[in-house]
């Protein structure tokens, strides 16, 4: 790996593929009654979040721990940017004290690759406006592995509000970069500009008829259903929330269409969920979910990214 995880298209085949088998030795630290590895002992990472976040930061923050980092949490109300210092200013700041990495998620799209610029330590981007969250893509990447193997030729869907999602942008590179067969479904409001140019180069499907998808053509193999990001709307990009639900929600109707297709399919989410909007109850506790396993596998490929950045070639879990 190069020092910086700024964007899935950093990494190659072998690289995501490596990340990934390092994250399964991370897995069985979790399953341990001490859950604990000097790897980074004497390595301090800074997670600098400048919007909310449960699953990613926290994840973050245990990975270091369990690796015997020394692991600070920041966010934008508890720094000098709420007085009004620059960006620039803060990062150049903390890494004047010599860290190690710099795990950032930040509202402006391309921030991460502009501190990247400023700074010594490695920066990974934990989410960078409606633009990259790599980390999530390895980990869905991670739990749709576990469960299904080899992702050649597998066929994984996409749904939702994909105009506002950096979680569809990584995955869409990283399952195309492991070989998998990727359609996603939108409703042409929240389908992104130049999608149509994008696919065509890359080689993903589009569609907007998500009961057609299901019903019609290759055999999904997993359904991701992204959030409806409404923070990030302004102006109306459909009806009604159940107007939406009916047209792209995961419900119970679609999921027994879904599984009478294909028994094995998963459901994913790299949450939080809007349970109702873009997810029935059904769909999200049914035995087709895989989403507590992102949350789990979550530890463990933010483990196995902090090793690869930081520990070199010296040993991995012992």
């Amino acid at each position: 790996m190069t020092r910086h995880l700024l964007s899935s298209a950093d990494l190659s085949r072998e690289e995501v593929e490596a990340i990934l088998d390092t994250a399964t030795e991370m897995h069985d630290v979790q399953r341990r009654q001490v859950k604990k590895l000097p790897t980074l002992r004497g390595r301090t990472v800074i997670n600098f979040f400048f919007e909310d976040s449960t699953r990613t930061r926290s994840s973050f923050e245990i990975a270091g721990k369990w690796m015997s980092a020394d692991t600070i949490n920041l966010s934008a109300k508890g720094s000098s940017t709420s007085k009004g210092e620059s960006l620039r200013d803060t990062v150049q700041t903390i890494n004047a004290m010599a860290v190690d990495a710099l795990v950032i998620r930040h509202n402006a799209s391309g921030a991460c690759q502009q501190v990247a610029q400023w700074v010594d330590a490695s920066v990974i981007n934990a989410g960078d406006g409606t633009h990259e969250h790599p980390t999530q893509a390895l980990l869905d990447a991670y739990t749709l592995r576990s469960h299904l193997g080899d992702l050649d030729g597998r066929h994984v869907v996409i749904v939702g509000d994909l105009t506002h999602s950096r979680v569809f942008r990584s995955n869409v590179i990283t399952l195309k970069t492991l070989g998998a067969h990727v359609t996603v479904v939108a409703p042409p409001t929240l389908m992104p500009s130049g999608i149509a140019d994008w696919s065509k180069a890359d080689g993903f499907a589009t569609a907007w008829d998500l009961d057609e998808v299901l019903a019609t053509g290759d055999v999904p193999d997993a359904v991701m259903m992204l959030r409806v990001q409404r923070e990030r709307m302004s102006g109306g990009f459909f009806p009604t929330p159940r107007e939406y639900t009916v047209g792209y929600g995961l419900t119970r109707p679609r999921l027994t269409a879904l599984l009478a297709r294909n028994p094995l399919a998963l459901v994913l989410h790299p949450g939080p969920m809007n349970r109702g909007l873009e997810i029935s109850a059904d769909a999200a506790d049914s035995a087709a979910s895989v989403v507590l396993d992102q949350v789990s596998a979550g530890v463990a490929v933010r483990m196995s990214v902090l090793y690869h950045l930081l520990a070199g070639s010296e040993g991995a879990a012992a």
